[in-house]
């Protein structure tokens, strides 16, 4: 049994990307054009009529908060002393990568909001796009950037030291920069921002290394460990579905047009991240593995993170504030399985 559920686990692992964009794509065409209940009569109001199915229905509130959860507890379950004493031992390095962390892409972010309020067929829609892209900007390294600093042949254990550095941070940062770059254009809760990445985030985190000190020599927890990366997956592509659900009809009402001005405005953030992530590195001298990685934990955010807080604080009055953090799920697992197949493939030339 152990044994197929590893198999699985190591499929959507390394299969993440296609099985979040396909998971988005059913969920979109399921709403579309599968009705349930009874086809409307004369006179019945069409506000309540047809229903379509919703796969994902459920994916929202509480829920959504518990998923997010069990994707940080599974990092959790990752971690060990060694990489906390990493943070004692290479402070400069960690705070080098944190202050481009939280300064390159929340800035990036606000100033594509800006360039894209421009465009006509966004404008009626340019505050919640902003908000959501913002949010983006703002949240610390995404989990997957470790696995594709191992991939690419970079500094592994850097990378792991500053998710940790940028997810303990997150808390306090995350909740100040987005009030700081957004707080103009909408009211932000700072003090609810903080303490729901603290549950949703440090919390998990927490228990998740607690097991891993506990119980890490036991044969049968380290099965479980093998087990974990799928049920990340799984457990990111259920928000993508959920926030899919979330913003079906204001994405039909406004067709593919918005939807394309959104994914170019998240392919240009998410670039822009690796570009001037490896600049920074480059400009102070690092190795090519620590360029590397740096470019990659700046570029890849934790957009799962600024799902949950686009859909808890934010969507009840700007709904599709949601949507660039979606987009972004799905968008840097594979920009950053594209970026470290780059990075490979140039050693192999060298070599």
């Amino acid at each position: 049994m152990y044994q197929v559920l590893k198999k699985i686990s190591d499929l959507l692992s390394s299969k993440a990307s296609v099985f979040i964009i396909l998971t988005a794509i059913v969920t979109f065409l399921v709403q579309t054009y599968i009705p349930i209940g009874n086809v409307p009569s004369d006179g019945a109001p069409l506000e309540e009529f047809p229903k379509t199915l919703q796969l994902f229905g459920w994916v929202k509130g509480d829920t959504q908060t518990i998923i997010l959860g069990i994707i940080m507890l599974t990092m959790g379950l990752t971690l060990t002393p060694d990489d906390f004493k990493l943070l004692a031992k290479r402070p400069i390095d960690i705070l080098i990568g944190a202050a481009a962390q939280f300064t390159i892409m929340p800035l990036v972010a606000f100033t594509l909001t800006w360039l894209f309020s421009q465009v006509p067929a966004f404008e009626q829609y340019s505050t919640a796009m902003a908000i959501g892209i913002i949010l983006v900007g703002c949240c610390p390294g995404g989990v997957s950037s470790n696995i594709m600093s191992f991939l690419c042949k970079g500094d592994v254990a850097y990378s792991v030291g500053m998710t940790c550095a940028s997810t303990l941070l997150a808390p306090v940062l995350t909740p100040l920069l987005v009030l700081w770059l957004a707080g103009a254009q909408v009211d932000v809760d700072a003090i609810g921002m903080f303490k729901q990445i603290l549950i949703v985030t440090i919390i998990p985190i927490g228990i998740g290394f607690g097991l891993n000190v506990w119980l890490g020599h036991k044969e049968v927890f380290r099965k479980i460990q093998g087990c974990m990366p799928g049920l990340s997956v799984t457990c990111l592509a259920c928000i993508v579905g959920g926030v899919v659900t979330t913003v079906h009809d204001p994405l039909i009402e406004n067709g593919i047009v918005l939807f394309i001005l959104t994914f170019c405005m998240v392919l240009c953030h998410n670039t822009l991240g690796y570009i001037l992530g490896y600049s920074v590195a480059s400009l102070l001298h690092f190795s090519t593995a620590k360029k590397r990685t740096l470019s990659i934990e700046v570029g890849m955010q934790n957009a799962g993170l600024g799902t949950n807080l686009a859909m808890t604080f934010f969507v009840a009055t700007n709904p599709m504030a949601v949507v660039p953090c979606a987009i972004s799920c799905a968008w840097h697992s594979i920009s950053g399985t594209i970026l470290a197949n780059i990075f490979a493939s140039k050693d192999k030339k060298q070599k």
